[in-house]
């Protein structure tokens, strides 16, 4: 393998020759930062394809088999993602549902060739990083539409979700969670699509800063995630759960207007604030004692759809723990589950009409350095050509107070950059 740097006269139109290029392979990861960057995450756009070495769950102890697979090869970028039904080997649980979407529980590969594509320059690792130069500068980029053709189905109707929703309220009543995260399935049978037109208009559409186009064989991650899972920086962990959505203004006046009510509504900060103690828990358990700590709380990140109140936990990994161990003791990710954390992903199981497979789970990658970046997988479109069945879900925090109608509307909200590629618009 040889690495080799190189000046970039236009980076953004590489880039998507280069995404051109990498939706070729069988194994692809093209994660896009769309230009946000805090003090937590520092790539630009980062690009593996072709899988020297690959990882699939089987099943069993797959946090501690994907930890000997990335030991046995060290100094790899490994990306992949774990599905939220790995809960199902954390704790004594189960999921009842089909796996319609037929994703593994988790996926990683060693890749061929990685590329990191900053602002004026191309890393690029390989066998013969000049020939890869040439072969994406050669890459005629495609402008087509996202082409889906099929039916897009409610899996729950509007009646069926106000029975649920105060079903779950009633638990709530009784004491058995006192938050819970409940998700509806939007999907279609017998589609076809354009996987890369289809998410080249979702990252126009709906920009964030974990945008991933992600190919696994005729399986495809299409996401426009705003939210950062967990990541490991040096000794450092950050998670930044995400509880809070309003929409954005169509006039400057009436969006500063909806981001201070925002920033007011006791309903949505005290999801927020549930949330990071959920958190701040999960994280104990991989931390040095004393240093779990919420440096930013209900900070409000403003996307071209959303707005969101986003809050910032940190701690310092604890000596001896290995990076797989970390993210089990953290998952699946708490803004999608609820509190009590075991009690609600129970609920979520027995109430929810769909598997969520990938959904809620995390997609990221393991570093050289053996550092890591996941993030939540939502606002995310999963679909297996081979099955010809295309599926996204979105959902919402149910509390004491929640008002049915509204979180309804939410969920439209946070699938509405979605929804608005299919229909093509």
């Amino acid at each position: 393998m040889v690495s080799m740097a190189y000046h970039l006269k236009d980076s953004r139109a590489f880039a998507q020759r280069a995404l051109q290029w990498a939706a070729k392979f069988d194994s692809a990861c093209y994660l896009d930062s769309n230009g946000y960057r805090d003090n937590y995450g520092n790539l630009d756009v980062f690009i593996a394809v072709g899988a020297a070495a690959e990882f699939v769950a089987d099943g069993h102890d797959t946090f501690a088999n994907l930890q000997r697979f990335i030991d046995a090869h060290p100094g790899s970028w490994i990306p992949g993602f774990f599905g939220y039904d790995l809960k199902n080997e954390i704790e004594q649980l189960y999921s009842r549902h089909l796996n319609r979407i037929d994703f593994p529980d988790a996926y990683f590969f060693v890749p061929q060739y990685t590329l990191l594509i900053g602002q004026h320059n191309v890393e690029i690792k390989g066998a013969d990083p000049a020939a890869i130069v040439r072969e994406i500068e050669a890459t005629e980029v495609t402008d087509g539409p996202p082409g889906f053709k099929g039916q897009l189905r409610y899996r729950v109707d509007h009646h069926a979700y106000f029975t649920t929703f105060d079903a779950l309220k009633n638990h709530i009543r009784m004491g058995d969670v006192y938050e819970i995260n409940y998700c509806q399935e939007f999907y279609a049978e017998e589609a076809s699509l354009n996987p890369l037109e289809t998410y080249r208009r979702l990252n126009a559409v709906s920009p964030t800063p974990f945008s991933c186009f992600f190919k696994y064989g005729d399986r495809y991650i299409l996401s426009a995630s705003p939210e950062r899972f967990l990541s490991k920086n040096g000794n450092t962990l950050i998670s930044q759960p995400i509880k809070g959505t309003a929409p954005r203004g169509k006039t400057g006046k009436q969006d500063e207007r909806l981001k201070t009510q925002l920033a007011a509504n006791p309903k949505e900060v005290s999801e927020n604030l549930m949330v990071v103690d959920l958190v701040r828990n999960d994280l104990t358990r991989s931390a040095e004692p004393g240093t779990v700590e919420a440096p930013a709380l209900l900070e409000i990140h403003s996307f071209k759809q959303v707005h969101q109140l986003v809050s910032t936990v940190t701690c310092q990994a604890r000596k001896g723990i290995s990076a797989t161990e970390i993210i089990r003791n953290t998952f699946p990710p708490a803004s999608m589950t609820g509190a009590p954390k075991i009690s609600a992903m129970e609920l979520i199981d027995a109430y929810e009409d769909s598997r969520r497979g990938v959904y809620s789970g995390a997609l990221g990658y393991f570093s050289p350095q053996g550092n890591f970046d996941f993030s939540v997988v939502i606002r995310t479109m999963l679909y297996n050509a081979k099955k010809r069945y295309l599926s996204f879900q979105t959902g919402g925090a149910i509390t004491a107070n929640a008002d049915p109608e509204k979180e309804y509307d939410e969920c439209l909200l946070k699938g509405k950059a979605l929804f608005e590629v299919l229909k093509g618009r």
